[in-house]
C-alpha cells in the first residue's frame, strides 16, 4: 500500500509527548485498518522513547522488541513501518531478505544492510545541516557571484591612488554592486555568462573485491599522501543561474563539518535506525542437506548475528546493531514463522497478523488518507484545468471491482486500486489537454462502462487489471 510523503511530519520534541494511542492516530492518517499491527509498532516506538530516559547503564541492557508482521501483499506492512520511521525521523531501510540468497548459494553480504542504513543516516543528517546553513551559504554565494560579475576596482587593489579618488571609486563601485544585487535577486541576470573556478575530482572511486562481497570505497590518494597533490580546478563558463547553484553547494560544503555529521549519523543509525526485512518467509525453511534449503538456512544464520547484535565495519567506522529495530514481514502462505531457525524466531518476540482488505477498507483507502488515490488523481488532472469529481456510489463501485478482481485473480491487496484507477481514468488522462468539457463527474454509470466488460472477461482481467 503506497501513499506519498505527508505535508508535515511530527518533530522529535512533540513525539516525546505522544502516547501509543496518539502514535496510532497519526498512523491512521496514512494507513487504513490493521489496528493490531499499529498498536505493536506504537508500543515498540514508545519503549524506545522510554529507554532514552533511563540511566546509560540500564538503557544499554534493554534491547528493542523486534516484530514479525504476517499478512498478504498490499495490506500495509511496509507502509506502517515507513510511516513510523518518518514520524520519528529515524533512518529507515527496506530490504528483501531474499536478495541475500540465490538458488544453491548465499548471495549478497548481509552486513551491507547496515552499511546502507548508515548511508541513509548520513544523508538525513547532512540534509538537516544544509537546512541550518542554507541562508548563510546563499549569502556567501551571492557575494562571490557579485565579485565575478563586478571585479574589484583598481582603487581596492592598489594603495597608490589618492585617498579622495579611492573613496569616490569605492562608493561608486558599491552603488553599482547593489544595483547588480537587486537585478540578480530579480533573476534579470540569469542568462549572463560568468567564468567560475570548478573543482575537479582528481581520482575516481575504486571497487574493492573482498571475501565479504563488493563494497564501494572512495579512496582519495590526496588524503593518503597529503601535500603531494594539490587541489585541481579549472575555469568553466556557465550561466549565472547555474553558477549560483554551484556556488551555494560549494559554500554549504565549507560550512558543514562532515566529521560532526558522521558522528551524529552513526549514533542515530545505532540508536533509532529501523530495518524492514521484507519477504522473510522466502528464506524460511530448515536444512535438508541439498537444494535451495541449504541456502535459505545459511541466510538465516547470516542474518541472525545482525539482529542479535553485532559490530559491523563501515567506511564511517564501527557500527553496533544492538539497538536497531528490525521489523520483518512476509505473507507466509507456504511456510510459517515456526519454519525459521529457533534462534532467529527468538529475536522476533512480537508477532502480529494483518488481515486481507475488505470492500469497506478499499472505500476508506480511496477517500480517507491524507494522500488518498482520489486526491492524487484529482490534483494531477487539475494541473490541466480539469475539475474531477467522484460520487460516493462510484467509489463504492470501484472498491467492489477491486475486491472482485482480487478474488478472481491474485490477491494483491490495495495495489489493485492503482490498476483499477489507471484503467478507469485512462481515457480522461489521455484526452485531458484536449477536453472541451473541463468539469468531469465520475459516477456509477461511467465506472461500469469503463470496467464491467474487462472484469467479466477473466482472461482479459488477468492481463489488464
Amino acid at each position: 500500500m503506497v501513499f506519498y510523503l505527508p505535508e508535515s511530519i511530527e518533530t522529535a520534541s512533540t513525539l516525546e509527548e505522544m502516547s501509543p494511542r496518539q502514535i496510532v492516530a497519526e498512523l491512521d492518517k496514512y494507513v487504513v485498518g490493521q489496528a493490531e499491527a499499529k498498536r505493536s509498532v506504537a508500543i515498540a516506538l514508545r519503549n524506545r522513547l522510554r529507554r532514552q530516559k533511563l540511566s546509560e547503564e540500564l538503557a544499554e541492557e534493554i534491547l528493542p522488541k523486534n516484530i514479525i508482521m504476517i499478512g498478504p501483499t498490499g495490506v500495509g506492512k511496509t507502509e506502517i513501518a515507513r510511516r513510523l520511521a518518518r514520524l520519528t525521523n529515524s533512518p529507515f531501510l527496506k530490504v528483501e531478505a531474499s536478495r541475500f540468497t540465490e538458488v544453491g548459494y548465499v548471495g549478497r553480504d548481509v552486513e551491507s544492510m547496515i552499511r546502507d542504513l548508515v548511508e541513509i543516516s548520513i544523508d538525513m543528517v547532512r540534509e538537516e545541516k544544509v537546512n541550518e546553513v542554507a541562508e548563510k551559504a546563499e549569502q556567501n554565494a551571492e557575494e562571490r557571484l557579485l565579485d565575478l560579475l563586478l571585479p574589484p576596482t583598481p582603487a581596492q587593489r592598489s594603495d597608490k591612488i589618492p585617498p579622495e579618488d579611492s573613496d569616490r571609486q569605492r562608493e561608486q563601485h558599491q552603488r553599482t554592486r547593489e544595483k547588480l544585487r537587486v537585478q540578480l535577486r530579480e533573476g534579470k541576470l540569469d542568462e549572463r555568462q560568468v567564468e567560475v573556478d570548478v573543482r575537479e575530482r582528481s581520482f575516481p572511486a575504486f571497487e574493492i573485491i573482498s571475501s565479504q562481497g563488493i563494497e564501494e570505497m572512495d579512496i582519495n590518494i590526496k588524503d593518503i599522501l597529503p601535500g603531494l597533490f594539490g587541489q585541481r580546478s579549472k575555469k568553466r563558463r556557465m550561466r549565472v543561474s547555474e553558477a549560483m547553484e554551484y556556488l551555494i553547494q560549494e559554500e554549504e560544503s565549507k560550512l558543514i563539518d562532515m566529521d560532526q555529521v558522521t558522528r551524529i549519523a552513526v549514533e542515530r543509525a545505532e540508536q533509532s535506525g529501523i530495518i524492514f526485512l521484507d519477504e522473510i518467509d522466502k528464506i524460511a525453511g530448515r536444512e535438508r542437506g541439498h537444494g535451495p534449503d541449504v541456502s535459505r538456512e545459511g541466510v538465516q544464520r547470516d542474518i541472525l548475528p545482525i539482529v542479535e547484535g553485532t559490530t559491523v565495519n563501515t567506511r564511517y567506522g564501527m557500527v553496533r546493531t544492538d539497538h536497531i529495530l528490525f521489523i520483518a514481514a512476509g505473507a507466509f502462505h507456504v511456510s510459517k514463522p515456526s519454519d525459521l531457525i529457533p534462534e532467529l524466531q527468538g529475536r522476533f518476540p512480537i508477532r502480529v497478523e494483518l488481515h486481507s482488505l475488505t470492500v469497506e477498507d478499499f472505500i476508506r483507502i480511496l477517500k480517507e488518507p491524507k494522500s488518498a488515490l482520489v486526491k492524487q488523481y484529482t490534483a494531477l488532472l487539475e494541473t490541466e484545468g480539469i475539475k474531477l469529481s467522484f460520487t460516493d456510489e462510484a467509489l463504492e463501485e470501484v472498491a467492489k471491482y477491486a475486491a472482485l478482481v482480487n478474488e478472481q485473480a491474485e490477491n494483491i491487496g490495495a495495489r489493485r486500486l492503482h490498476t483499477i484507477m489507471e484503467k478507469l481514468l485512462d481515457e480522461i488522462s489521455f484526452e485531458g489537454p484536449d477536453l472541451k468539457k473541463k468539469n468531469v463527474r465520475i459516477d456509477v454509470a461511467y465506472v461500469q462502462k469503463q470496467l464491467a466488460d474487462i472484469v467479466k472477461n477473466q482472461d482479459l482481467s488477468r492481463y489488464i487489471l
